[in-house]
């Protein structure tokens, strides 16, 4: 079970759904390879990515997520495969040439220059006239909400201003695509969850599609209208966080996105046969059978009286946070405590006999490893 606490995604929120059909494919990948010796980093990669969509490349580290984005912005040469910017065959042109723009983890402010000369830089570097330089700051500062601070130097910033700049560094020029390298890892939780909603209303005001990488799964979810779930150098799972976090493709993105509850066993009608209990109900995905793993997400795990479940066990622990309970359940013949979220305070207490149920319709069966 993931260590990392995941809430789950609600169907009206950001990213619940698909981009709509009248949105043309802006980044079109196929076939994309890249090896560093004996190391496969990017192991025949697909995707296709829709103008004006927030896509997430997510995955452990070493999964290659980092190595597609730097391949999409021409600083690593793929061994094969194609890559199409708009139309326009990327592989073999230099990254200087290319439509798009990348907005680096450590920002790369230049720190003796001002917030408004730090955005300014690259139109100069283009020669466009200064009136048009002037108006073009002017508009992206008012838009990051950096008006008042176009005079001071990066040193007399917070890390969220900081990280304001880069981006309108990076949004001024007006690239087709932008391209983010764990843009919000260096800071503190609460200034990240702010602008994990600022970046969001960022490119839907300026019209850019966007491609972050990110470890962070919350930070996918709450942000990306889809996203692709990346392990061993190959697409695990690409489609809305929604999608991703209640009909999981295989065990790895199961595992890998939130908490849950996962079983071995076999593949049989209604769900999965497992020797110590019986018949788990779940809907298997895909083309699944023989042996599996039936994944149940705590939320949708419910506690009732003992001897009137799926499941008999006794209670080991429970802890509270954020306005939700975490019961943990030891079940007999099962190597991990089974987990079951409680809206509020739970009044059970530790040592209860309980029993665990699910609808049908809430647990998935899939194939797959870790």
């Amino acid at each position: 079970m993931s260590d990392t606490h995941v809430t789950a995604p609600r169907a009206e929120g950001p990213g619940a759904h698909q981009p709509p059909d009248t949105r043309k494919p802006l980044v079109e990948i196929r076939n994309l390879s890249r090896r560093f010796g004996d190391v496969t980093a990017l192991d025949d990669v697909s995707l296709t990515i829709a103008e004006n969509e927030f896509f997430a490349l997510l995955g452990p580290s070493g999964c290659g997520k980092t190595t597609l984005l730097r391949a999409i912005a021409g600083f690593e040469r793929p061994d094969s495969g194609t890559m199409l910017l708009g139309g326009q065959d990327l592989v073999g042109l230099p990254p200087h040439k290319r439509p798009l723009n990348l907005m680096f983890q450590s920002y790369a402010l230049f720190p003796h220059m001002t917030v408004e000369a730090n955005v300014a830089y690259g139109l100069e570097q283009e020669k466009l006239g200064k009136d048009e330089i002037r108006r073009r700051v002017g508009e992206v500062l008012e838009t990051v909400g950096l008006t008042a601070t176009a005079k001071r130097k990066p040193h007399q910033l917070s890390g969220g201003q900081r990280q304001r700049v880069a981006l309108a560094r990076a949004v001024v020029k007006r690239p087709k695509l932008l391209l983010l390298d764990e843009p919000l890892s260096a800071l503190d939780r609460k200034v990240r969850t702010q602008m994990q909603l600022e970046l969001k209303r960022l490119q839907q005001e300026v019209g850019i599609t966007f491609v972050v990488v990110t470890h962070d799964q919350e930070e996918a979810m709450s942000m990306a209208d889809r996203l692709a779930v990346l392990a061993h150098g190959r697409v695990q799972q690409v489609a809305t966080p929604v999608e991703t976090y209640r009909r999981p493709a295989n065990l790895f993105v199961a595992d890998f996105i939130g908490d849950s509850n996962r079983f071995a066993g076999r593949v049989v009608d209604g769900g999965l046969h497992v020797d110590a209990v019986g018949l788990l109900p779940g809907q298997v995905v895909g083309d699944v059978s023989g042996e599996a793993h039936l994944v149940v997400r705590p939320e949708e795990t419910r506690l009732v009286e003992a001897g009137h479940g799926l499941l008999d066990g006794r209670v080991v622990e429970t802890q509270f946070y954020g306005g939700v309970s975490t019961v943990a359940v030891e079940v007999p013949d099962h190597a991990e405590p089974v987990l079951c979220a409680v809206s509020g305070v739970s009044t059970v207490e530790r040592g209860a006999a309980v029993s665990l149920t699910w609808n049908a319709e809430s647990a998935v069966v899939v194939g797959g490893s870790l």
